[in-house]
């Protein structure tokens, strides 16, 4: 069996952006799992990501207010396909965080972080993957706004592919 993913992170909605990008709704018809690393802002999106998304792993971000932390944990973790995934908003600089997360998230093998609006993808010296979608809203520095599929097939094969807006 397979399992769609979509990641998210930092929507910040509705200040950076008055709806999520037709795609990104579009990404969420289609997955089996929508996953949000945190930075959503406003409540009313959770509620909306929850009811049009088959299933919803997120955690809370540092600019979610108490309501969010109140619904969300600061760590979300699911098993799918016999793969480990953790879902968490901020893992602190570039540097270093490879070997951070191994530490933080050893019983993990896949991370999915934000923060940064960056998107990353590498996997750390003990093979955890490290995943950040970027965010589909604000691109700060970043020449595009983004968000990742990914396409999970049994234990550790994890098809990864990122979008530009």
């Amino acid at each position: 069996m397979t399992t769609n993913l979509l990641l998210l992170a930092d929507t910040h909605w509705p200040k950076r952006a008055r709806e999520l990008p037709a795609p990104v709704w579009e990404a969420v018809e289609a997955a089996d799992v929508v996953v949000h690393a945190g930075d959503w802002v406003d409540e009313r999106l959770v509620d909306e990501l929850e009811e049009r998304a088959r299933r919803l792993v997120a955690c809370w971000g540092n600019n979610d207010g108490p309501e969010i932390r109140r619904r969300l944990p600061e760590v979300a973790r699911v098993t799918l396909e016999g793969t480990r995934l953790a879902v968490v908003h901020e893992t602190g600089q570039a540097q270093g965080r490879e070997r951070r997360m191994d530490a933080a998230f050893p019983d993990d093998d896949v991370l999915v972080f934000g923060h940064s609006h960056i998107p990353w993808d590498t996997t750390t010296p003990a093979g955890l993957r490290l995943l950040n979608p970027g965010s589909p809203t604000d691109r700060r520095r970043q020449p595009h706004r983004t968000y990742m599929t990914a396409v999970l097939d049994g234990p550790g094969k994890l098809d990864v592919a990122l979008h530009r807006l």
